[in-house]
């Protein structure tokens, strides 16, 4: 078994070169993006993009369009997905401020968002995300706060991070 860092094994996953053994400290890929067919497209250090069909008869809300939370959980993939590329071995994090911005309603468009750290701090972090649809058109703009944790408190086993 080899242990990546997150950046390498994200790194290599977008290329296509994992290997069966290949590990690293966090669950990719995670649950919510196989659910809702999340796939990350590019990453680096602190930035990550992300890519997400959509359509109102799976997505839709009572309005007829997109539901802004299936946009708000793409931001948050990437946003989460660029911030996993700094955490190591005995870290976790969270996403303590997600605010979004839509601009236009969608309707059915592959999304594809991308987020990059604005500050990068030991504990807490800023990250932007645009979101666009495959006109290249700005669909949303999202901002969050993510806390990095360590210890007891990124432990998932410990009865202290339940």
């Amino acid at each position: 078994m080899t242990t990546l860092s997150v950046l390498d094994y994200l790194q290599r996953h977008v290329a296509g070169q994992l290997r069966p053994d290949d590990t690293n400290p966090l669950l990719y890929p995670t649950p919510v993006s196989e659910l809702l067919g999340i796939q990350i497209i590019a990453v680096d250090e602190r930035a990550a993009t992300v890519r997400m069909s959509v359509t109102t008869d799976v997505h839709g809300n009572q309005q007829g369009t997109v539901h802004g939370g299936t946009i708000a959980e793409l931001a948050d993939a990437a946003i989460g997905t660029a911030h996993s590329t700094v955490i190591d071995t005995g870290e976790s994090f969270a996403t303590i401020e997600l605010t979004v911005r839509y601009l236009r309603p969608i309707w059915q468009a592959t999304l594809t968002a991308s987020a990059w750290a604005e500050h990068a701090g030991r504990t807490i972090s800023h990250y932007r995300c645009e979101i666009r649809d495959d006109q290249n058109r700005l669909v949303a703009v999202a901002d969050s706060s993510v806390m990095t944790v360590r210890g007891a408190d990124a432990d998932r086993s410990s009865p202290k991070s339940r």
